[in-house]
């Protein structure tokens, strides 16, 4: 029995990213794979072309491959870097659990399948003799042994799947003298369907009220934690971190 002292908050995101895309869907969020030839077209993507083994010695930012497998990626693609589907049940995906898999036959024993939910992904800032640059960090770290990559074209969610993930927020609000005030929420439900809003632009961007900016609504439920110092049920921890010349009282 769950605690009734939940409370809502409202986020909203102007840049749309994998996470961002995840957090305001509620639901699973995919990743657009690039296809293998003459696929039947579906709505989450077709079956995946093959993905490229990773060679040792690959970091967070830089994927080594051999020369051959170079020729398939380009400078501004974008790739999702995870281990094959070999028949896993339960939460897959590196870093963190893209989708809860409760048999091989319900993803068709997709060796792409991982690939297609991983939250693991980058865009490639150049292409080397010997593999890959990212422009950012991989959020799983370093890859591990039987990793793959593959391009993707983008991202897709699907109102009304049945997989839903919990989340953490940290807001932060700053002050003027330096000071934070910092809203910790430890569980975080979706507690709306996939929504945007138009936000108009500001000057000097706005010369006419017709520009607008498509902007992700998220909408969470704060659920209960128990705070192991006392024991005490609650949803959100709010600190506050003086500036450094404030007296303190």
């Amino acid at each position: 029995m769950r605690t009734e002292i939940d409370s809502f908050v409202l986020v909203n995101f102007l840049n749309w990213g994998k996470l961002q895309m995840a957090v305001t869907a509620g639901s699973e969020q995919m990743n657009l794979l690039s296809t293998a030839a003459e696929v039947s077209a579906n709505g989450s993507g077709g079956i995946g072309a093959t993905a490229m083994p990773l060679q040792s010695g690959s970091t967070s930012t830089f994927l080594n491959l051999t020369a051959s497998q170079l020729s398939s990626f380009s400078v501004g693609q974008m790739v999702a870097v995870d281990v094959d589907y070999t028949g896993q049940t339960g939460y897959v995906g590196s870093g963190v659990s893209g989708a809860y898999v409760s048999s091989a036959a319900t993803v068709n024993s997709d060796a792409n399948y991982i690939r297609r939910v991983s939250f693991n992904v980058a865009r490639i800032l150049s292409v080397t003799s010997a593999g890959l640059q990212l422009t950012q960090p991989l959020i799983a770290g370093a890859p591990v042994a039987g990793m793959s990559v593959l391009p993707i074209l983008g991202f897709v969610d699907r109102e009304g799947s049945n997989f839903f993930q919990e989340w953490s927020g940290l807001f932060v609000i700053p002050g003027e003298q330096g000071d934070r005030i910092l809203l910790h929420y430890p569980r975080l439900q979706i507690a709306a369907s996939a929504a945007e809003k138009m936000n108009p632009l500001e000057e000097p961007l706005q010369k006419v009220d017709t520009f607008r900016r498509v902007a992700q609504v998220a909408e969470f439920r704060a659920l209960p934690v128990t705070d192991t110092n006392d024991g005490a049920q609650v949803v959100c921890f709010r600190s506050y971190i003086p500036a450094a010349a404030t007296n303190l009282w």
